[in-house]
């Protein structure tokens, strides 16, 4: 099984959310809402908030010195047709808006109630409808992506990355 590592943040200002309306010549979800992130380089294997930062700097613009709180929220797990694929997704805020522009897509800053409006891939969409209802927690969620066995739906189960022995 072929494995693809990703680092990707819901980056805040204030009520906003910075989304990426993809380029449709993206290969990965082209043309949909995401987050702002990508791959880890082989050396950032180990190290998934440093590539996060960088991905961050590379489409944004913005530096570390530039968001607060930048903070490991979610693991997430899923098999994408014998493709395993891994995302670490943090959140932060953004003491500033002005961003650069990308090849990659559009950025915009979009108020928080109009997030789950928008074309936004499952795994992504399930990540932010998780973290509006439950918001920051002193740990960290895993979540595996899973077909429903009855109805074939696409959703995400939900577990706190928690010590069990503490």
């Amino acid at each position: 099984m072929q494995c693809r590592v990703m680092a990707a943040a819901m980056l805040f200002h204030g009520d906003e959310l910075l989304m990426m309306k993809r380029s449709a010549k993206r290969t990965l979800n082209p043309g949909m809402w995401a987050a702002v992130g990508g791959h880890l380089e082989p050396d950032e294997l180990g190290r998934p908030r440093d590539a996060c930062l960088r991905e961050i700097a590379e489409e944004t613009g913005l530096l570390e010195h530039d968001i607060e709180a930048l903070t490991l929220r979610y693991v997430l797990l899923r098999n994408n047709k014998g493709e395993l694929r891994q995302q670490f997704i943090y959140s932060g805020r953004a003491k500033r808006k002005d961003v650069i522009d990308t090849d990659e897509g559009e950025l915009h800053w979009i108020p928080r109630a109009d997030v789950l409006d928008r074309d936004i891939p499952y795994i992504f969409r399930a990540t932010l409808e998780h973290y509006f209802r439950v918001g920051d927690t002193d740990f960290a969620w895993v979540g595996i992506a899973r077909a429903n066995p009855q109805t074939g739906e696409a959703g995400v189960d939900w577990v706190p990355l928690t010590d069990p022995l503490t």
